[in-house]
């Protein structure tokens, strides 16, 4: 039942966005095991002016009122790139997406789905997936398993109602992506070690750190390599030239070269592993803000980040190299490198690999092998929407 104390407060602009925002921030504090996010980032994500998703995507979000007071938030998106993607890798034509998800209670969970699908079939959406915050690439999925611990650096959380509230709107898991944990003070198994060893005594391949002082050159190699590796998966988006540029910029502050691997072969990059210190250790205790003295401790916990955890949030091997020996081999070394960066330099205890696709094969038997387990789980919900009444 529709409770009529509830108002819909479309935003269009900078100040509503910030509202957007801070409403978003206020139920993650409610959470166990929340982090806070940088505030400024979660502000440009929203903003049209400097995210370059917007460049081929449109949204609108949405904030829900109760007698007046700010109990619930909803983004509804269309990604032009997805919608040129086949239907059966996930996105396609006439597909539209929910993120930016919060509500007080399910009354407003209905209320705020029904408004983002009500704008998202006015704009022609006949598929709803979501959640999705606001690209696959950035916080993708709702969180069902693993609210027991805080999430690692750039994955969502999220309260273990919105997946009864979500479902019962109507939707059906559409894919579950999983993040799996990894003990870094712990060798490998033999079997990876004798492959690794096995590689390093090849003279056609190099397993080399990103050079940060040329990482623009870098950055390009590395999404250049992802936009080929990625794209049969389920779910895969292409970057565009402003958005290489763009997470080139924003990644370099966090990028060490010790953690982030390129391998070659005849002196070709063929393959790539990155890794970033979990920098939630340290928006704890700044509260998500940098002013006036977050940037400091920032700056200075990333460079040299002791005992922090580790997180492989992207790996690509080129199509090329899909189904053989050598992809799996190539994996094995860059993390094995990685690994031993993570524990011998900076005392690292614990790892996390993911997001993988349930259905990944590859890397679902590369984290098996290594002795990794799943600690999170995430689904992507789909709705298919009826004629509008």
């Amino acid at each position: 039942m529709t409770d009529a104390q509830i108002s819909i407060e479309p935003i269009n602009n900078k100040k509503g966005r910030a509202r957007f925002v801070d409403l978003g921030r206020a139920f993650a504090a409610r959470l166990d095991h929340s982090v806070p996010q940088l505030r400024s980032e979660m502000l440009e994500l929203v903003d049209p002016a400097k995210n370059p998703f917007f460049g081929h995507a449109r949204a609108q979000l949405f904030i829900a009122h109760r007698a007046g007071k700010p109990v619930g938030r909803i983004s509804a998106h269309i990604d032009e790139q997805a919608l040129k993607m086949p239907e059966e890798q996930g996105f396609g034509p006439g597909a539209g997406q929910f993120g930016c998800f919060d509500a007080e209670d399910q009354a407003v969970a209905e209320v705020l789905i029904a408004t983002a699908e009500a704008w998202l079939r006015e704009q022609g959406v006949k598929r709803v997936l979501g959640p999705i915050s606001l690209s696959v690439w950035e916080e993708p999925g709702l969180l069902v398993r693993g609210q027991n611990h805080s999430p690692m650096i750039m994955m969502g959380h999220h309260p273990a109602q919105y997946q009864n509230w979500i479902e019962g709107a109507g939707y059906t898991p559409a894919k579950r992506l999983y993040t799996y944990d990894l003990e870094v003070a712990e060798d490998f198994p033999p079997i990876v070690q004798r492959i690794v060893k096995s590689g390093e005594r090849n003279d056609r391949i190099k397993v080399r750190r990103v050079n940060k002082a040329r990482w623009d050159e870098e950055a390009e190699i590395v999404l250049g390599i992802l936009n080929d590796a990625w794209s049969d998966n389920w779910g895969f988006v292409p970057f565009t030239p402003e958005e290489v540029a763009y997470a080139g910029k924003k990644l370099k502050p966090i990028i060490n070269e010790r953690l982030n691997m390129i391998a070659e072969l005849d002196g070709k990059p063929v393959a790539f592993m990155l890794t970033f210190p979990d920098i939630n250790d340290v928006l704890k205790k700044i509260d998500g803000k940098l002013f006036p003295f977050g940037w400091f401790h920032l700056l200075r916990w990333l460079r040299n980040p002791q005992g922090a955890g580790m997180r492989v949030p992207l790996m690509g091997v080129l199509k090329e190299l899909h189904n053989t020996r050598l992809a799996s081999q190539l994996a094995f070394m860059m993390i094995s490198a990685i690994r031993k960066e993570a524990h011998e330099t900076f005392g690292s205890k614990r790892g996390e690999i993911g997001w993988i696709l349930e259905d990944n094969k590859g890397m679902v038997a590369i984290a098996d092998t290594i002795n990794s387990s799943i600690n999170r789980e995430y689904v992507i919900y789909e709705k298919h929407l009826s004629a509008a009444d």
